[in-house]
C-alpha cells in the first residue's frame, strides 16, 4: 500500500502507538510490517522528531510521541463517531426528511406515505414546510427542502419531476344549491352563483381560470381562501360553489353533504409531480420516501 498522504500516516502512527506493536498494527490495517514501519519512518521525517522507542516487545511513545498520539486519537474517534453516522444514515436509523408542500397535498394525499413511512423508519425526523407551487419551488432551489410535491405542469429545467398521482377537480355546492343537482351547466350559468376559490397563486387556481379564459370568459370568485378545508366547509354552509379536487370530498360526496356541479365543459385532470433539483444527489430518506409514493 503506498502511503501518498498524512491520513494514512496518522493512522498507522495511531494504530501502532494504541497496539504497541507494529505486527499488531499491521493486522488492523490489513498491511505488511515493513509498510508500517516505512509509514512510521516518513511520519518521523516529516515532523522531524522520533515518535516511537524500538524496544524487544513492541513500541512505545516518546513524550513527543505521547502529545501528539493525545490529539491525533480525538481526531480518530470522531472519524469513527463520523463513519457510524454514515452508516446510521444510509440504514435509516437517523437522519431527517424534508418536504414541501400544500396544506391539502400534505393532508389528502400525503398523509398515509407519511404515516408509512415514520412507522418504518422512526428515526427520520419528518419535516414538512407548506407553500404554493411556486413557493415549494423556491424552497427546493434554496435548499431549504429535499423534495416537493406540487401540482403539474412545471417546467423548470433545473428539476427532475417525476408524475405521481392523477386529480380531478370539479365544483361542489351543498344542500342550499340542490336545485343544480343533476344539471349540466354552461359556463355562463355557473357564473351567475357565487363562486369560491382557492388562493390566486395555487396551481389549482391558476388551471381553472386558464380554462375559462380559454372560453372567453374571466371567472372571477366572490370568496378566496387559502385552505382545502375552508373551500369545504364554505360550500357545505351553503356560502357559494367550491371548485376543489373530487378526491379530497369523497367522503362528502358519499354521505351526501356536498354534490359535484357538472359543467358542459370538460375540466382536464392533473398529475401530482415529486420534484428534485437536477443532478444534485439526494437524502437515502428522500430517494426511500419517494419509492413508497406511487
Amino acid at each position: 500500500m503506498s502511503m501518498t498522504n498524512n491520513y494514512e500516516l496518522y493512522k498507522v502512527f495511531y494504530w501502532a502507538a494504541k497496539t504497541g506493536s507494529l505486527t499488531q498494527a499491521a493486522k488492523a490495517l490489513y498491511l505488511t510490517q515493513p509498510s508500517v514501519s516505512h509509514a512510521i519512518k516518513q511520519l518521523e521525517e516529516r515532523v522531524g522528531l522520533t515518535l516511537f522507542y524500538r524496544n524487544a516487545k513492541g513500541v512505545s511513545l516518546t513524550q513527543e510521541g505521547k502529545i501528539l498520539f493525545s490529539y491525533i486519537e480525538q481526531s480518530q474517534i470522531l472519524i469513527s463517531l463520523a463513519e457510524e453516522k454514515m452508516e446510521a444514515l444510509k440504514s435509516l436509523e437517523s437522519g431527517e426528511l424534508r418536504i414541501g408542500g400544500s396544506d391539502s397535498l400534505f393532508k389528502h394525499y400525503l398523509l398515509p406515505y407519511l404515516e408509512d413511512f415514520h412507522v418504518r423508519y422512526p428515526g427520520i425526523k419528518l419535516h414538512l414546510k407548506h407553500g404554493t407551487t411556486p413557493e415549494v419551488i423556491s424552497y427546493l432551489k434554496e435548499g431549504r427542502i429535499d423534495l416537493g410535491v406540487v401540482r403539474m405542469p412545471i417546467v423548470d429545467a433545473q428539476l427532475e419531476v417525476t408524475e405521481s398521482t392523477e386529480l380531478q377537480d370539479c365544483f361542489v355546492a351543498g344542500e342550499r344549491y340542490a336545485e343544480l343537482g343533476g344539471q349540466t351547466l354552461t359556463m355562463e350559468e355557473l357564473m351567475k352563483y357565487p363562486i369560491i376559490l382557492f388562493s390566486r397563486n395555487s396551481r389549482v387556481r391558476m388551471a381553472i381560470n386558464e380554462l375559462f379564459e380559454k372560453y372567453g370568459h374571466e371567472l372571477k370568485p366572490d370568496i378566496e381562501v387559502g385552505s382545502v378545508d375552508l373551500l369545504i366547509e364554505f360550500a357545505r354552509r351553503g356560502l357559494g360553489i367550491s371548485y376543489v379536487t373530487r378526491e379530497f370530498v369523497a367522503k362528502e360526496l358519499k354521505e351526501g353533504s356536498l354534490f359535484e356541479v357538472k359543467l358542459d365543459v370538460e375540466i382536464p385532470p392533473s398529475k401530482v409531480g415529486i420534484m428534485v433539483m437536477r443532478n444534485l444527489p439526494i437524502s437515502a430518506a428522500a430517494t426511500k420516501f419517494i419509492e413508497m409514493v406511487p
